[in-house]
This record gives structure tokens, sequence and C-alpha cells, in this order.
């Protein structure tokens, strides 16, 4: 076996995991984080200058865009597929500052849908579960 990594992605052990979160999360929280990216990999590239218009933007995303069709995961969706190439097209230090902000607002989300279904399971008040055969 070979230590030869097949993916971009695979190169940075937060960036794979967070890839790996994204891809086995349900359509809305792919959604939801993809325009997450979006806006975070905007306001690093601004912070940088390295985009000074949309159509900067634009190119960056049509560079990794793949003509054979949904060969990806994350082609499945536009929003997704743009902000998965935007990622991609950032140099690699950027990317990892990037994945970390991404990474805590993923487990932000985690944290809310626990928060809400711990709420969803408390039992209303006034109500008796116990069997009144004890």
């Amino acid at each position: 076996m070979s230590n030869e990594v097949r993916r971009w992605y695979d190169r940075d052990p937060l960036l794979s995991k967070m890839m790996r979160v994204l891809k086995n999360s349900d359509d809305d929280f792919q959604i939801k984080m993809a325009i997450n990216l979006i806006k975070v990999i905007i306001e690093h590239h601004i912070d940088t200058d390295q985009f000074q218009s949309i159509n900067d933007i634009m190119m960056a995303v049509q560079d990794g865009h793949i003509d054979k069709g949904n060969a990806r995961w994350y082609d499945a969706d536009n929003t997704l597929r743009t902000a998965i190439q935007m990622l991609e097209s950032c140099p690699p230090d950027m990317q990892r500052r990037i994945t970390k902000d991404i990474a805590e607002k993923i487990i932000n989300e985690f944290n809310q849908i626990d928060k809400k279904n711990q709420e969803s399971d408390e039992e209303p008040e006034g109500v008796d579960i116990t069997d009144e055969n004890e």
C-alpha cells in the first residue's frame, strides 16, 4: 500500500473529516454549511485582496468545473459544488483557516440540534409517567 492521497482534501486531516461529515449529512445541512462556507471563503479572500470582483470568484469556481458530469459526491447540488470548488481553489494555508471556521460552525450546528432534541424529549409539566401499579 502507498501513502498517496487520492483526493485533494485528504491531505489535511481536519479538512478530510469536515468533508466526510458533509458527505454523510442530509441535504439541508449540506446546503446550510455550503452557504456558510461560501461566506467564509469570500471573507477570507476579501481580507487578502485575492478577489477583486465577482468575476474573480466565478473564475475560481469555473476552474474546478468537471465536464464529465456529477463525478463527485458534492456535484449533486450547485451550491455545494460551488462552495467546495471555491475551497479547493484556496491556497493550503487559507484552506486550513477556513476549515477551522467551518468546523466550528458544524459543531455549533450539531450542538443546537442536540439541544432541540433534548428539549423535545423532555416531558411536559404535569404529566406523570409512573406506573400506578407500582
